[in-house]
């Protein structure tokens, strides 16, 4: 009977889990097709380093050593968890020991010294968010779910790791009661007598262990499902993310297709400007596109990628230069308002079965224009996002819209643009003159 609830309740964790991915997936989806399946070398290499090895993460050498302790940590113990999902479908206990014999001591004591390093960074970075109270962590988008989601996985954490502890501790002394011998685990052969050496009772040290046990997988499968609606998900995220990444140089900007045809066309003598166009490739898309981006879907699914896999831990608002001198801009809040929108007309259009507006959109309800005017496109945001966001491409598109379909910008653009029609320049000169200061004498 126990076997079949273990059964039961994984299968329901891991499918509920599935279907939240499935969400995600659908509303990554919103966004417009753009081919990131170039140079499979180059982005495996960028994936290794940046997602795997955290390179950028390393910029700031003792968060990120902290940050390791809990990535491996995370990454390690789900062996473990493989020989719970095991014993839990098969009624046995720690049935891969006898098979591996030392290399299962050493497993195990990997784990649990794993454990007390994420332990002890998981109070470090509780101290560093509310106590020391970072600025990073307590700007105006960190209010509310931002700042309880910071906090709660690292509650989390904490939990999982003393039911680890209590598990192998509880298991370590049931064992020298019934076997007359230790397991050996580096942490649990020590821990365990410390906390349960004074109880005597066998039936109530294998409820102990049970509780442990209990604890850890129900802890696993709600951190498992807890994950799609935090920034955590991350850490599942960030390899595909970094792989689809932007291998261009950084301030090369897009160009939309449409109007390179169109320039074309007017360095071209022989175009007929009122020729049929070509007929769209096999697959190509052919949906009406705005100049820029008014809502999520006028952004590239990768976009919408980013806003799901921002760690939110502000490093691109730190390096801002527009953050940094006080203007309203910070490209996390562009990110998290990409993830949140994009979850916002995700719900909508499920609700209504089909692709209707719902008179809302990115650009005004949640991103002002001030704050993408603000921006001062230095790339210091996207070199600095150790999962390889762009936030620029983003702020871009929404201008994009503002100027080409609303002629909308800020009055110093404005004289620029009509400068650049009339004077082929920024500046107010016509050509012929630009260079009479060179004929001076």
């Amino acid at each position: 009977m126990i076997n079949i609830l273990f059964i039961i309740l994984v299968i329901g964790g891991f499918g509920l889990f599935a279907y939240n991915v499935k969400r995600i997936v659908s509303n990554i989806k919103l966004g417009r097709p753009i081919d990131r399946t170039d140079n499979k070398k180059e982005r495996i290499r960028t994936m290794l380093l940046v997602a795997f090895g955290q390179k950028k993460m390393f910029q700031r050498p003792i968060p990120a050593i902290l940050h390791l302790f809990i990535y491996v940590a995370f990454v390690i113990t789900q062996i473990e968890l493989i020989e719970i999902l095991v014993d839990g479908a098969t009624g046995s206990h720690r049935i891969f020991r006898e098979a591996l014999g030392g290399f299962y001591t050493f497993m195990i004591s990997f784990i649990e010294v794993l454990s007390v390093l994420a332990l002890v960074a998981t109070f470090t970075f509780l101290a560093r968010r509310n106590l020391l109270r970072l600025p990073r962590f307590h700007m105006d988008e960190m209010t509310g779910w931002p700042k309880l989601d910071g906090n709660l996985i690292l509650y989390m954490e904490f939990v999982l790791v003393c039911c680890i502890f209590i598990m192998n501790g509880a298991d370590e002394v049931l064992h020298l009661k019934q076997h007359g011998e230790s397991y050996n685990f580096t942490v649990s052969s020590w821990i365990g007598p410390l906390l349960f050496g004074g109880v005597e009772d066998v039936e109530t040290l294998s409820m102990l262990e049970r509780v442990g046990w209990w604890s850890h997988l129900l802890m696993v499968l709600t951190f498992l499902n807890y994950l799609p609606i935090s920034k955590h998900f991350h850490i599942i995220l960030a390899f595909p993310n970094v792989y689809y990444s932007n291998l261009e140089k950084k301030g090369r900007f897009s160009n939309m297709e449409a109007v390179i045809t169109e320039v074309k066309m007017m360095f071209d003598p022989s175009a007929d400007p009122y020729a049929e166009p070509p007929p769209a490739p096999e697959g190509a898309d052919t949906a009406p596109q705005r100049f820029g981006a008014k809502d999520v879907d006028d952004l590239t699914w990768k976009s919408i990628l980013d806003g799901y896999t921002c760690t939110e831990c502000g490093r691109c608002s730190d390096a801002c230069p527009a953050n940094t001198t006080g203007k309203k801009l910070s490209p996390r809040k562009i990110m998290m308002d990409v993830r949140d929108r994009a979850e916002e007309l995700g719900r909508h259009r499920v609700k209504n079965a089909e692709a209707t507006d719902d008179g809302k959109s990115l650009l005004r309800d949640y991103v002002s224009e001030e704050e993408i005017w603000a921006c001062t496109s230095c790339n210091a945001c996207v070199q600095e996002c150790p999962v390889n966001n762009d936030p620029l491409e983003v702020i871009l598109e929404l201008r994009r819209f503002l100027v080409m379909e609303e002629s909308k910008s800020p009055s110093e653009l404005t004289t620029m643009f009509t400068n650049v029609e009339n004077n082929g320049a920024p500046w107010q000169f016509a050509q012929a003159d630009r260079l009479n200061w060179a004929n001076e004498d």
